[in-house]
């Protein structure tokens, strides 16, 4: 206790003594005014990782069956003389169009959203054209991550063992 608040202390005891009162440092009501905010921010930051997570590892499925169902067509094409890199760009086309679609989709139901959610958004516009471009750049470098194994492994496909197995 430093010395102006026992001289607050004495002098309301002074005026009255069924008086009470509590001193209190402004920052540290501010963090506790704060802290349900920053508790849902950590778990929404949380929550998102996760999906994140789930939606690398869902495209990481759907790729790689992708490429075990089309082993043979690609054992043929290679066989025929395409390139590695002819393979993996085919791949990663394909993993392209599933991310347009899901960019146009997502585009749209976001736009669609905007005004409701607007109410909920400090500081930032419905229709911020850097948020969205950050929506829009985060599941493009998802999809790069979870296309690259099953396009490598798609790359080195062996055309004799690839037509052996059907």
């Amino acid at each position: 206790m430093d010395a102006g608040e026992q001289a607050i202390r004495r002098t309301l005891h002074d005026v009255s003594s069924g008086i009470s009162f509590n001193f209190e440092v402004l920052q540290d009501q501010i963090l506790q005014s704060l802290l349900a905010e920053r508790l849902l921010a950590t778990l929404s930051g949380f929550f998102g990782t996760l999906a994140v997570v789930l939606a690398m590892t869902g495209l990481y499925g759907v790729m790689s069956y992708i490429v075990t169902e089309r082993t043979t067509e690609i054992g043929i094409r290679m066989a025929l003389g395409a390139q590695r890199m002819s393979i993996t760009a085919m791949i990663l086309g394909k993993a392209a169009t599933l991310l347009a679609v899901g960019l146009v989709l997502g585009a749209g139901l976001s736009l669609a959203a905007s005004r409701a959610a607007g109410a909920l958004l400090f500081g930032l516009k419905p229709r911020d054209p850097a948020t969205l471009a950050g929506a829009a750049l985060l599941p493009a470098v998802v999809t790069v991550v979870a296309s690259l194994i099953p396009s490598m492994r798609a790359a080195n496909v062996s055309p004799i063992d690839s037509l052996r197995s059907e």
